[in-house]
């Protein structure tokens, strides 16, 4: 069987959830997984042989995906920013939207603007936001927490995978003890919890059965639960010129926006490359 081949399975047999082209790449991505080869390597040789177990590896990897199981938790491992992150049931999938944010805050740096010698970010799950960094910025203090002792442990290992020192913690941001933590930080970053419950119906199915709903979900009385207790915080452990960056809900960025500015923020929104609203970049002087 040859790569082309394999490709033609996929695209058959993945549910319909998943368009022809989506189909493709998750087919080709698998290959590479599979096979050990580039991006390029196998969009450029579809007629290159399979051995056996490669072919065995691939329906293996098939028939997990074609019961609605994310491609990133079959294959235990997700890409962001450039780099390679473990992922597993206990932690999000890294999102393109998430790079962005990343982006935004190092652009700021770049800038000159401000400093950015300590850093958290909030709700860390893999890590990937705080590991990107702390590799652009070597000489930041970055430090991480998360309810889930779980993701801490995977968000620890991408540390080591990815030769980053990032300190993380297990923690609960809602807790009113958590605002005593007695650090201050030029930067606070948080991708938290923003999905209102009664959007469940509007979501994959994949999403819903795998990824843990911890970390994505709000009462629907308060969906912005988090962000009213991240800007408390902030209020508190920003230092003189510190920013907070937030990635939010698309469908409540002016709501987050008003919030934000009653608590004493000036607060942007940056549209994502979708032309969503999904970023609030917030400071209090």
């Amino acid at each position: 069987m040859t790569i082309a081949e394999i490709e033609s399975i996929y695209v058959d047999q993945l549910p319909p959830m998943y368009d022809r082209e989506e189909a493709k790449s998750i087919a080709q991505l698998a290959v590479q997984f599979v096979c050990n080869q580039s991006k390029s390597y196998v969009m450029l040789h579809k007629g290159h042989d399979l051995t056996l177990q490669e072919e065995t590896s691939l329906i293996r990897i098939l028939d997990e995906l074609r019961f609605g199981k994310p491609l990133q938790y079959v294959l235990g491992e997700a890409d962001f920013y450039g780099m390679r992150f473990k992922v597993n049931a206990n932690v999000l999938i890294p999102r393109p939207e998430t790079e962005e944010l990343v982006f935004w805050v190092l652009d700021c740096v770049k800038e000159g603007k401000q400093r950015a010698l300590n850093i958290i970010d909030l709700g860390t799950g893999t890590g990937c936001i705080p590991i990107a960094i702390k590799k652009n910025l070597p000489g930041a203090e970055v430090c991480a927490c998360d309810i889930s002792q779980e993701a801490v442990d995977i968000a620890v290992q991408n540390a080591v995978l990815n030769q980053a020192e990032v300190h993380f913690f297990q923690a609960d941001i809602l807790k009113e003890s958590f605002t005593l933590l007695p650090l201050t930080f030029d930067f606070i970053i948080s991708n938290p919890p923003y999905i209102a419950e009664n959007e469940k119906e509007q979501m994959h199915r994949n999403v819903l059965e795998h990824e843990p709903h911890t970390a994505l979900f709000v009462p629907n009385d308060n969906p912005l639960l988090f962000y009213k207790r991240i800007a408390d915080f902030a209020i508190k452990h920003l230092n003189d010129k510190g920013l907070l960056f937030l990635e939010i809900n698309e469908a409540l960025g002016k709501e987050t926006q008003s919030m934000l500015k009653e608590k004493g923020f000036h607060a942007e929104i940056r549209t994502d490359l979708q032309g969503k609203e999904r970023m609030i970049k917030a400071w209090l002087n």
